[in-house]
C-alpha cells in the first residue's frame, strides 16, 4: 500500500484527505518513483475549488500534484534510461504526485543533479516551466524593461531571474517585505498599490515598460495595456484568462514550457547556484491542509513543498 492525497468533491481545504491506496505498478515506459518532495501550486487549489472546471475538470476521486522528485523504486517494460535507486526529478500529468509513490512516464523524468536539494528538485516543474514559457513569450532583449506582477511568488521568483539572464531590466511588483530579496537578485522592487503605473515608469532605467508578466491577476493586464501602453503581444498572463480575450495578450504558461529538457536545464542552473528557488515552507503529507492554507494566503515567497 501507499498513501496519497485525494478529494471526492470540489471544495475548500477540508475536502483534502490522505488515504491508503494500492501502490501503483509501472506500465510500459513508466517508472515507479518513491516521492521525496512534491511542490504545491495555486493552480491545484483552483482546480480543487472547481474554479477551473471548464478548463481543467476533475474526475473523482481526484489525486493532486504535478511536481515531484524522488528515488526510482521500479521500472516498467521498455524503460532503459533509469534503474532502481536513481535520484530523479520531473512531473506527472495525472494529478498524482502528492503521494508516497507515483508512476510517471520515463520521458517526464530527468536525473536529479547531486548538489540539488530534494525540496528544490521537487518543486521545479510547475513554477519553472511556467516562468520559462512566460519569459520566452514576451521576447525580452537586452535593454528592455519588463515589469513582473507577483514577483516574489513561486513563479515570479524564477521568472525575474530568467528575465535578468535575458539581459532585461526587471521591475518586481511585490510587497515591501520582499524588497531586500528582489534587490539582492538585481531586480528593482516596486511596491503594489495606488499610483503603480507612475512608480513603474519612474523606477525603469529607461522611463518606460516594454513588457509585462502577470503572475497575480486582479487587473494587472488592464494596467499594462491602458496605463503603461505595453504592446499586448509583449504581455503574458498565467491567471487572468478573461483579459487574454479582452486585450489580446498572451497566455503562455506551464503547458507551453512542459518539456523535461527545460526542467533539467533549470535544475542544472539551480544546482550550480545560478538560479535560486526560494523554499517558503516544508510540510509532511499529513499536513497538506495546513500547506494549502498557507499557500492560499498568497503571501509566501517562493515555493511550499510536501515531503511524503
Amino acid at each position: 500500500m501507499s498513501r496519497a492525497v485525494q478529494f471526492d468533491e470540489y471544495g475548500e481545504i477540508d475536502v483534502l484527505q490522505v488515504r491508503d491506496v494500492p501502490r501503483p505498478v509501472p506500465a510500459d515506459g513508466e517508472v515507479l518513483v518513491e516521492v521525496r518532495a512534491a511542490g504545491i501550486n495555486p493552480g491545484e487549489a483552483m482546480i480543487r475549488r472547481g474554479a477551473l472546471h471548464d478548463r481543467f475538470p476533475a474526475t473523482f476521486p481526484s489525486g493532486q500534484g504535478s511536481d515531484l522528485a524522488g528515488v526510482v523504486a521500479g521500472t516498467g517494460p521498455g524503460v532503459t534510461g533509469f534503474q532502481v535507486g536513481d535520484e530523479v526529478l520531473g512531473f506527472s500529468d495525472s494529478r498524482s504526485s502528492h503521494a508516497e509513490y507515483v508512476t510517471v512516464p520515463a520521458t517526464q523524468l530527468a536525473v536529479k543533479p547531486s548538489g540539488l536539494s530534494w525540496e528544490v528538485a521537487g518543486s521545479l516543474y510547475v513554477a519553472g516551466a511556467t516562468a520559462y514559457a512566460a519569459v520566452r513569450a514576451v521576447r525580452l532583449q537586452p535593454g528592455d524593461t519588463v515589469a513582473v506582477a507577483g514577483a516574489a511568488g513561486g513563479v515570479g521568483t524564477i521568472a525575474v531571474q530568467l528575465a535578468k539572464r535575458a539581459g532585461a531590466g526587471v521591475l518586481g511588483i511585490a510587497g515591501p517585505g520582499n524588497d531586500e530579496w528582489l534587490s539582492a537578485h538585481g531586480v528593482i522592487p516596486v511596491n503594489y498599490g495606488d499610483g503603480l503605473a507612475t512608480r513603474l515608469r519612474a523606477a525603469s532605467p529607461w522611463g518606460r515598460v516594454d513588457a509585462f508578466l502577470d503572475f497575480f491577476g486582479g487587473g494587472y493586464v488592464k494596467l499594462a495595456v491602458e496605463e503603461l501602453h505595453v504592446d499586448p503581444q509583449r504581455i503574458d498572463t498565467i491567471i487572468d484568462f478573461p483579459a487574454i480575450e479582452q486585450f489580446g495578450v498572451q497566455g503562455a504558461g506551464n503547458a507551453e514550457g512542459s518539456d523535461i529538457a527545460v526542467i533539467a536545464e533549470l535544475a542544472e542552473l539551480a544546482a550550480a547556484g545560478e538560479l535560486e528557488v526560494p523554499i517558503a515552507g516544508v510540510f509532511g503529507l499529513d499536513d497538506v491542509r495546513t500547506a494549502y492554507a498557507e499557500l492560499e494566503k498568497r503571501h509566501t515567497r517562493g515555493k511550499l513543498v510536501l515531503r511524503p
